[in-house]
């Protein structure tokens, strides 16, 4: 077996078991003659954290594991992200909108029995009627606002049924219109982790994407993206998210169990395997 993988975590807190069993299926998918990439997803600035990044590359040097360098680091890259918004921005696919969340909860609440997406109820489109004079003078203005695709637009360009394969759940067909006019910018931070994942993914080859299930619908909107930009589409894997005795997956926000404190406790890189192997 032979693949182009990749590990891609965020410092925003220290590992854990589900972190370990999803790197580890991805170094094993790599094979002999393939190869297993690390990236570091650190876009959010205000939550990524050194001592954070320093944890990720020693749990994985416990876990036996090596990797290509030097390794992809997105904060290092807002410039390229720029260049792929850039391109939207050209094909007429994107536009601004100063909508605060009190703003778009406001006129949600209005609407009544708005449409819901896997992240809640879609944006109800309040700026995209927005003229270009207004556009470029409430952003001379200096006023906040984010970078919304539109879907309508994105999908009508497409104009044709698009598909992923996911190993677990089979051929899919695409269905990006659950997300709306998804944001995939802001004025401070030129990308998303939709745009990022999307545009990285392409530029490192990789040929299969190993994620948690929780992350199955994002899959839809990054084949629209893949399509519209002209990228290769990898092969994907969605793996069951694992958790604890109390039944809750492991998350970072929810202080599971990391595996730093894991090995402190006595615990041998085997024993890790033998709790992840599910995956």
């Amino acid at each position: 077996m032979t693949a182009i993988t990749r590990f891609a975590p965020s410092p925003t807190g220290y590992l854990h078991l589900g972190h370990a069993a999803s790197v580890l299926f991805s170094f094993r998918q790599s094979g002999p003659h393939g190869r297993f990439l690390l990236r570091i997803e650190d876009i959010d600035r205000t939550r990524c954290r050194p001592e954070y990044l320093d944890a990720i590359y020693q749990d994985l040097a416990w876990l036996g594991l090596e990797w290509e360098k030097p390794v992809r680091v997105q904060s290092d890259h807002f410039s390229d992200y720029q260049n792929v918004l850039d391109r939207l921005t050209d094909m007429g696919l994107l536009y601004p909108c100063f909508c605060t969340r009190k703003d778009i909860q406001a006129e949600v609440a209005q609407i009544g029995n708005a449409p819901h997406g896997p992240d809640g109820a879609l944006y109800p489109g309040t700026c995209r009627a927005c003229s270009a004079k207004e556009r470029r003078d409430r952003i001379a203005a200096g006023e906040s606002y984010a970078l919304r695709l539109d879907m309508t637009a994105t999908v009508g360009r497409v104009g044709r049924e698009l598909v992923w394969f996911d190993r677990a759940a089979g051929r899919q067909i695409a269905t990006p219109e659950i997300f709306g006019d998804v944001v995939l910018a802001r004025k401070e931070t030129p990308t998303s982790y939709h745009l990022s994942v999307t545009h990285d993914d392409h530029v490192q080859g990789i040929s299969l994407v190993t994620r948690g299930e929780d992350l199955f619908f994002a899959s839809h909107l990054h084949r629209l993206l893949q399509e519209v930009l002209g990228y290769d589409v990898p092969e994907y894997h969605h793996h069951g998210l694992l958790t604890g005795p109390d039944g809750k997956r492991f998350a970072k926000r929810d202080k599971s169990k990391t595996l730093r404190s894991m090995r402190e406790d006595g615990l041998e890189p085997s024993d890790i395997i033998a709790m992840t192997d599910q995956v």
